[in-house]
C-alpha cells in the first residue's frame, strides 16, 4: 500500500493536468511569473502612489487641505474638469460616428480614416501642441485673422480643449471598432428590413450592443483628458489661475519647491485615477455577469405547427 501511495505520477497524467489548468508550464514557472508581475506592479504602481500620499500628508491634514483650497489650485481643478466635460462628449460623438462608419460600411478612403483615427497614438503630444500653435498662434496661419476678430485660441481655454480633444479622440473609436466589426451588420439589416429608420436602428439595436465598450472607452478618454500634460503644456502658456490644468499646476508648484502642495494636487489626480479604475472594474464585472447570464439561458425551441 505504501509503495502504491508513493508511486510517481505518469508523465501523460501530468501533461493532462497541466492542459486542464490552462498551461503546460510547471508550477515553479507559473509562480515565478506571478511573482515578477506582482513585484513589477508594486515597484512601479503601488510604491509611487504610496510615496505621493506620504509626501502630500507629510505636514499634516491641515496643510493638505490648505493646498487644495488655494485659489490657483481651485482654478486648475475647475479648468481640468471643464476641459474633460467638453472633450469627452465631443470624442463620444466622433468615436461612435467613426466606429460606425468603419465597421458597418465600405467606402473609399476607409483605410485613410482608420489611419487618421490612430494618428494621435503615433504623434507626440508636444508635437500636437506645436501644430496648434503653428495654426492658431499669433504668427500662425490664422493668427492675424483671429487677432483682428479678438478670438483667442492659444494661451486660452479653447486651445487647451482643442489639444485635449486631439490627444484623446482615438480612445472611444478604438474601443468600438473591433467590437462593431465582430458583431457584424446582420441585426441592423434585419431591423431595416422590418421597417426601422436609421435612428431607430441605432438607438434600439446598435447602441445596446455596444454600451459596455462605449462606457469603457468614455472612462479611458476621460482619464486621459484629465491627465494630459504635453499638448496642453505647449498651448496653455502656464498662466496661473487661468490656463493651468492640474498636471501643469503640479509642475509649477514643484518647480517652486512647494512639494507638499504639489503632491497634494498630484494625490487628487491619483484619486481620480483610482476612481476611474474602480468604475472600469465594475463595468467589466457587470459585463461578464450579463454575458454569463445570456450564455446560461436555455435555447429557444421552435414553435410547432398547430
Amino acid at each position: 500500500m505504501s509503495g502504491a501511495a508513493t508511486r510517481p505520477v505518469p508523465a501523460a497524467v501530468q501533461q493532462r493536468r497541466r492542459a486542464r489548468s490552462g498551461t503546460t508550464e510547471s508550477a515553479w514557472v507559473r509562480w515565478l511569473l506571478i511573482g515578477l508581475a506582482l513585484g513589477f506592479m508594486f515597484l512601479f504602481l503601488v510604491l509611487p502612489l504610496a510615496a505621493v500620499a506620504t509626501e502630500a500628508l507629510r505636514k499634516g491634514w491641515g496643510a493638505y487641505v490648505d493646498a487644495l483650497k488655494e485659489p490657483d489650485a481651485w482654478s486648475a481643478i475647475r479648468l481640468t474638469l471643464v476641459t474633460a466635460a467638453i472633450a469627452v462628449p465631443l470624442n463620444l460623438v466622433f468615436g461612435v460616428a467613426a466606429a460606425w462608419a468603419i465597421a458597418k460600411f465600405d467606402f473609399r478612403g476607409k483605410s485613410v480614416l482608420t489611419t487618421l483615427v490612430d494618428l494621435p497614438f503615433a504623434v507626440s503630444p508636444v508635437v500636437a501642441g506645436l501644430i496648434y500653435v503653428l495654426v492658431f498662434g499669433a504668427q500662425g496661419w490664422f493668427g492675424p485673422w483671429l487677432q483682428a476678430h479678438d478670438i483667442k485660441f492659444i494661451f486660452a481655454v479653447p486651445g487647451i480643449v482643442l489639444a485635449t480633444v486631439f490627444v484623446t479622440f482615438p480612445f472611444i473609436a478604438r474601443e468600438l471598432i473591433p467590437l462593431m466589426q465582430a458583431q457584424g451588420t446582420e441585426e441592423e439589416q434585419a431591423a431595416i428590413v422590418l421597417g426601422a429608420t436609421g435612428w431607430q436602428t441605432f438607438w434600439r439595436v446598435t447602441l445596446p450592443n455596444i454600451k459596455w465598450g462605449l462606457l469603457y472607452g468614455v472612462i479611458l478618454c476621460n482619464a486621459r483628458a484629465m491627465g494630459e500634460f504635453g499638448a496642453v503644456s505647449v498651448v496653455s502658456g502656464h498662466i496661473r489661475g487661468q490656463t493651468n490644468t492640474m498636471p501643469l499646476h503640479v509642475e509649477v508648484l514643484y518647480n517652486e519647491y512647494q512639494s507638499v502642495a504639489a503632491f497634494a494636487v498630484a494625490s487628487l489626480l491619483a484619486i481620480l485615477a483610482l476612481v476611474t479604475l474602480v468604475i472600469k472594474t465594475v463595468i467589466e464585472w457587470r459585463h461578464e455577469r450579463e454575458m454569463k447570464a445570456i450564455a446560461e439561458l436555455p435555447p429557444e425551441r421552435p414553435q410547432g405547427n398547430p
